[in-house]
């Protein structure tokens, strides 16, 4: 399926910035990764997904699209956000919010899922878990993190946070012609 022509959306064409050591270039999560964890029913129409690194608004729009959730997209890329809510004006869609900020920076209020494609580096990460675990601790409920394509030190980071339990695991090789370990999505969840 042709998802930018069906959602009315540019989220391939070309980077708009380059890594520059805390935060990585931007590249769009594949649709072939976003449809199947659209499937995999973790997440619902009654979920406050926020998307950290968001770009373009790639995984904003599929997922909104398919699941009806609510999508909190956020960026520190100015130019990045401009492109998303130009987006966002030409798909016509509701219930998708796009924000400008650093992640480390954004507080989180009503939002319990959460997805990362490798957005940044494992210090902002820290930051970021400490002001999703605030938010649970003012406001206890069930939320989920979804990391696609994880780093050995997200991993790690993740391991090591008490508050957070490894749920499963979305294998996402076999979307690709070459095996590789982190085309996967993994999913914590609080408890």
């Amino acid at each position: 399926m042709d998802w930018e022509k069906k959602l009315r959306i540019r989220t391939g064409d070309g980077n708009s910035h380059e890594a520059d050591g805390e935060n990585f270039p931007y590249e769009p999560t594949p649709y072939r990764v976003l449809e199947r964890l659209a499937k995999s029913g973790y997440l619902t129409k009654d979920n406050i997904l926020v998307d950290y690194g968001c770009g373009k608004g790639r995984a904003a729009f599929l997922l909104s699209h398919l699941i009806h959730c609510r999508v909190i997209g956020i960026d520190y890329n100015e130019d990045l956000i401009r492109k998303a809510e130009e987006n966002r004006i030409s798909s016509g869609m509701r219930g998708i919010t796009f924000l400008h900020g650093k992640a480390e920076q954004y507080e989180v209020t009503d939002a319990d899922s959460f997805f990362f494609f490798n957005p940044f580096s494992e210090l902002i990460l820290r930051k970021v878990i400490d002001r999703i675990l605030w938010s649970w601790y003012e406001k206890p409920r069930k939320m989920r993190l979804f990391f696609y394509y994880p780093t050995d030190e997200d991993v790690a980071v993740l391991m090591m946070t008490e508050e957070l339990m490894f749920v499963d695991e979305i294998d996402c090789s076999d979307l690709f012609d070459r095996h590789n370990k982190r085309e996967r999505i993994l999913i914590f969840e609080t408890f």
